[in-house]
Formats: structure tokens, C-alpha cells, sequence
């Protein structure tokens, strides 16, 4: 078969302005970026549509599909003759050139242009990485030229931030040199993907919100102890101005030209996991159906989507679709991660409690409709589909084999149909893990123990302290666990579905701005490191610009 690139160079797009017209979208509202991409200007939201999350089972290192399947699943909403968009996240180069994986889908079932969604795109992570170190600039500059707000150095919590896997940044010292460089303190960057400013714009609701939401980071604290904001820095207004265009929502298609708005890219492990509140309230505007997908397994991003997203937007999904592969369900029974692909009903038997535990959290936590897509690789076995698919009936939820990969819309009209069965008889209200009344230790409490299926958490002596800082800062925010998204715990290695574990929680901060806080679980750090062999050296580009091993 061909790569996943070759097949994205293999077709020719629709000009942009035909995937507005097929989308009803005023051309007077976009602004384009070439031929086959635009951005959104007009945030008037009338969001009608019937939203279908896509999640997933806790997933290999491969990846299970996620973004390929809502593809899919779009495409196949679009071949049945519905009104559909996506609304999906923006790739991290991280990712891109540190191991094989981007965000555009893969096979038959892809948004385009690829590459350049993959790359660049249209700058948004550039300027959220902009917006973010002007505001670290800020911070040192008022340190060094006299320090009116008594910064301590030793406790500025706002890092700086970079689009690239970089292990190396992870911890710092900076102000290094003369008296003219600065002051010398400890300091550190983040993946842009995991940074404040990011989940910022993927839930601000307009220009204006995103102003507030800036001027509200904690980005400190003064040698009293009080708290440092960066509206006291006023750079607030400057920071927008660098977002100002990354705040627009912007358009593609699929190979099969169903509108896409792919906007922000937060990381589920270690960030809040969805893409912005504007694409998503504007794909639900313009479409009768909207496709969106959650990072990673449904205890992390789902999660986040629903107690977190759904709360700061006043959208609920009315269907939830849980992705599997039979590769990953063996790999939480205990398999060889080498040799997945030798038929094994034993494994695959062993390792199936995992979809059992996220379908019982997606039914009885956030009472929505459930449904399970098999995401079918070449060497699954029919008996190995069929062991999946009545294991799923004790939950009287059914499993679909789909083939979106290399049948396009062809392989996933079965799985659209039921999609469209199911959301269309949902009717019930936002069911969320937590009341927003409760303390920051029992929110994280019930998210271990209704999502995880963990004892609870136990907190380090740091976080401790943390918790009580935060409590005295802020009430009634929504909490983002960071962990690792092998395991519904904080150990990678504990597969299926664990018991009687605890969740180690070692640092909480608060992202004021983003309006949650922030529990940091296990040995989860937010700078990732390149592999031993990343990505990056094995693409390559011709003279004329093709460029190949981009997957």
C-alpha cells in the first residue's frame, strides 16, 4: 500500500472556496492561505449540531487510529448525505519528527493538505510559542531593570515554552554571563503543546476572553508570598495581538473534501486534550453533525472533553465512540508488544477488560451513548473481531468493524449508520465526574477512583503545600490530571485494567488563566524527549519540494 503521504500527494484538493460553498460559509468570512486552506473570521456561534466525540482505549505506542477513525466516521456521515465537519487538533512538530506520528489521519482516510498541517500550517503553534516567551521576556525584564513587584526569582512558575522535543530544556538556568544579561535563576521550557497559553486559546470564547483569560496567568510569586499575575506586567494586550490571527479557526478538507476545522493542538497526557471551543462551536453552527476527537484513551482525553471542555463551552456530545484495535487489547492482556500480530483469542481475552472499563465509565459516570469502533489492521483475525464484538454485547453496546484506512468512506458507512442511530435518540443532560463545588483533592479523588478504578491518590509533601496554596487562590475550577497514557494509572507498565492502586500526585499549580488546575501524576514531565532514532532523519525533500518519510 501506499504511505500515508503518498496517497495525500496522489489526490488533487478541492480549491478552498468550493469546501465554503459545499459548507455554506460566506466567503466574505474567511481569509485564505492558499489554495486549499482558510481561516475563519466570524465567531457568530448558533452551534445546532449533534457532536460525536471519538475516544479511545488506553493505546499502544503506535497509536490506535483516533484521528483516522473520526475521519472515517465524517466521511461515511457525508456519503450517507448529512451535513457533516470535523473539528479536530493541530499536529505538534514534536511528535512529528520525534516518532512516527502526526494528526492528519493516515491511509483513505486523511484531511489535506498534509504535509503543511503537519509542518507549519498557518503558524498558530509559532505564535502561541511567540505569545508565551514574550510573557517569560517580560518577567526577566522586570526583574532586571529594578524589580517594582518584588518577583522572587527562585519562585516564577511560568515557563518558557518550544514546539520541539527537546529533553535538554526540560531544566535550565538562565541570566547566565554579565550584569547587563539578566538575573541568573533556575528556569525551564514546556512543549508548546502543554503550555498555558495553548489551552488559553482552545477555550477562549472570542478575542476579548482570550484578552482576560492572558491577563489572569499566575505567572509567579513576590518575596511575600502573594501572587504575581501578568496583567501586574501588563503585556497582556501584546500577547493578543501575536494570537490574533492564531485565534481564527482554520479550514481543510478530507480526501474526500468533508469540511475540517483543525484549531489548537494541547497534548491529552500532559494538557486538556481538545481543540478549540471556537472550531468546535463553529463546526456545530455550520453542520448538523460534528465529528471531534479527545487525545489518547477516554480516562484522559474524554475525560478532559467532557468534565472540562463541555463545562467552560455549555456543549454536551450525544454520542460517544470508543476506538479499539485488537494489537492494543493484547497489549493490555499481557502481550509481546513484538509480536501482536499472531492470532491470540487468550490475550486478547485477558486484555479486553480495558475497553470494559472505559465503555462502564462512559455509560454509568457521564450517562451518554456508547459505541465501539475496530479499527481493523490486516492481520486481525475475523475470530479475534468476533471475541471483541460479544464481549461489547454484555454492555448491549455494539462493536463495528471499520476499514476507513483502506476503504475510505466505503469501509465506515456501517459504523456512520450507527452513529446516527445513537445520537440522534439521545436526549439526557451533562453528566460529569465531579461537582465544581468540591475541593481539588476530592476532584482528583473522584477522577482516580470513577475513571481510573484506583484506591485514590496520594499526595507528595510538595503537593500537599500546593494544595493548600491553590485552595486559598481559586475555588471551583475544573481539574486536568497529567499522567502517563499507557495505564488508567500513573505506572505505564500496569496494563488492563489495575487494582487497588493509588495515584502519586507530586506538584498541583494552577493555570488561572486556562481556569483549571493542574495534578501532575507519576514520572509525567511536559518537555518530551527525542527516541534513538526520531522521525527526523528518515525524511527527506527533492529539489522541487516533494517530500517523503512524512509517514
Amino acid at each position: 500500500m501506499l504511505t500515508d503521504i503518498e496517497i495525500a500527494n496522489g489526490i488533487q484538493p478541492k480549491t478552498i472556496d468550493k469546501i465554503c460553498g459545499s459548507a455554506k460559509i460566506d466567503l466574505n468570512d474567511i481569509e485564505q492561505y492558499g489554495k486549499y486552506k482558510a481561516k475563519i473570521n466570524n465567531f457568530k456561534f448558533n452551534p445546532k449540531a449533534k457532536i460525536i466525540l471519538v475516544t479511545a482505549i488506553n493505546p499502544t505506542s503506535l497509536g490506535e487510529g483516533k484521528t483516522t477513525m473520526s475521519i472515517g466516521i465524517a466521511d461515511g456521515l457525508k456519503k450517507l448525505g448529512k451535513n457533516v465537519m470535523l473539528a479536530l487538533r493541530e499536529p505538534s512538530l514534536g511528535p512529528v519528527f520525534g516518532v512516527k506520528g502526526g494528526a492528519t489521519g493516515g491511509g483513505y482516510s486523511q484531511v489535506v493538505p498534509m504535509a503543511d498541517i503537519n509542518l507549519h500550517f498557518t503558524g498558530d503553534l509559532h505564535a502561541v510559542t511567540s505569545a508565551n516567551n514574550l510573557l517569560s521576556a517580560a518577567i526577566d525584564n522586570h526583574i532586571f531593570q529594578g524589580n517594582p513587584l518584588k518577583i522572587n526569582p527562585s519562585k516564577v512558575i511560568f515557563k518558557r515554552c518550544l514546539d520541539m522535543n527537546d529533553r535538554a530544556l526540560r531544566h535550565i538556568v538562565c541570566g547566565l554571563g554579565g550584569e547587563a544579561d539578566g538575573v541568573t535563576r533556575q528556569d525551564g521550557f514546556t512543549i508548546t503543546a502543554a503550555s498555558e497559553v495553548m489551552a488559553i486559546l482552545c477555550l477562549s470564547s472570542s478575542l476579548e476572553d482570550l484578552k482576560t483569560r492572558l491577563s489572569n496567568i499566575l505567572v509567579a510569586y513576590n518575596f511575600d508570598n502573594e501572587p504575581v499575575f501578568c496583567k501586574d506586567l501588563d503585556v497582556q494586550d501584546a500577547m493578543a495581538i501575536l494570537l490574533k490571527d492564531a485565534i481564527k479557526p482554520n479550514l481543510v478538507q478530507t480526501l474526500e473534501g468533508t469540511p475540517a476545522l483543525i484549531h489548537g493542538g494541547p497534548f491529552a497526557n500532559i494538557a486538556h486534550g481538545c481543540n478549540s471551543i471556537i472550531a468546535t462551536k463553529l463546526a456545530a453552527t455550520y453542520a448538523d453533525y460534528v465529528v471531534t476527537e479527545a487525545g489518547f484513551g477516554a480516562d484522559l482525553g474524554a475525560e478532559k472533553f467532557l468534565d472540562v471542555k463541555c463545562r467552560i463551552a455549555n456543549i454536551k456530545p450525544s454520542a460517544v465512540v470508543i476506538v479499539a484495535t485488537v494489537k492494543a487489547i493484547k497489549l493490555n492482556g499481557g502481550a509481546d508488544v513484538n509480536n501482536l500480530q499472531a492470532e491470540s483469542i487468550d490475550y486478547v481475552e485477558k486484555g479486553i477488560i480495558n475497553l470494559g472499563k472505559h465503555i462502564e465509565n462512559i455509560q454509568n459516570v457521564f450517562k451518554l451513548p456508547c459505541l465501539v469502533a475496530i479499527n481493523k489492521f490486516h492481520t486481525d483475525t475475523d475470530k479475534e473481531i468476533e471475541f471483541i464484538q460479544n464481549y461489547c454485547k454484555q454492555y448491549s453496546v455494539k462493536a463495528i468493524k471499520v476499514t476507513s484506512f483502506s476503504d475510505g468512506s466505503d469501509g465506515s458507512v456501517e459504523m456512520a449508520k450507527e452513529v446516527l442511530k445513537a445520537a440522534d435518540s439521545f436526549s439526557g443532560k451533562a453528566q460529569f465526574c465531579y461537582n465544581l463545588e468540591d475541593s481539588i483533592e476530592n476532584k482528583i479523588n473522584s477522577i482516580v477512583q470513577k475513571i481510573y478504578g484506583g484506591n485514590g491518590a496520594k499526595f507528595s509533601e510538595r503537593a500537599k503545600k500546593q494544595l493548600k496554596a491553590c485552595e486559598r487562590l481559586a475555588k471551583n475550577l475544573p481539574v486536568i490530571i497529567a499522567k502517563t497514557q499507557y495505564s488508567l494509572s500513573d505506572n505505564p507498565k500496569l496494563l488492563g485494567r489495575p487494582k487497588d492502586f493509588y495515584v502519586n500526585i507530586n506538584e498541583i499549580k494552577l493555570s488561572l488563566g486556562a481556569g483549571f488546575a493542574v495534578a501532575v501524576a507519576g514520572d509525567i514531565n511536559l518537555m518530551p524527549g527525542l527516541g534513538k532514532s526520531p522521525a527526523a532523519q528518515n525524511m527527506n525533500i527533492t529539489p522541487d519540494g516533494i517530500i517523503s518519510g512524512l509517514f
